[in-house]
């Protein structure tokens, strides 16, 4: 099953909802200051960012059944 979390804070704990083989969008630093657009964009929050790792996610699982 694929699965991706988005999380625009910590990634803690997240691995337990997407499994081994699924995909966590998230801050894994602590401390980021600067518009809300860079850090979206530094930490891949953008929409583009975030359908494209979804779909690489899909083509692995498809791949792999």
């Amino acid at each position: 099953m694929a699965r991706v979390a988005i999380e625009q804070t910590s990634t803690f704990g997240w691995e337990r909802y997407v499994g081994t083989t699924g995909r966590i969008i998230g801050m894994k630093t602590f401390g980021a200051s600067a518009p809300l657009k860079e850090l979206q964009k530094k930490f891949g929050f953008e929409p583009d960012n975030v359908a494209a790792v979804a779909k690489d996610l899909l083509l692995t699982a498809n791949k792999n059944q």
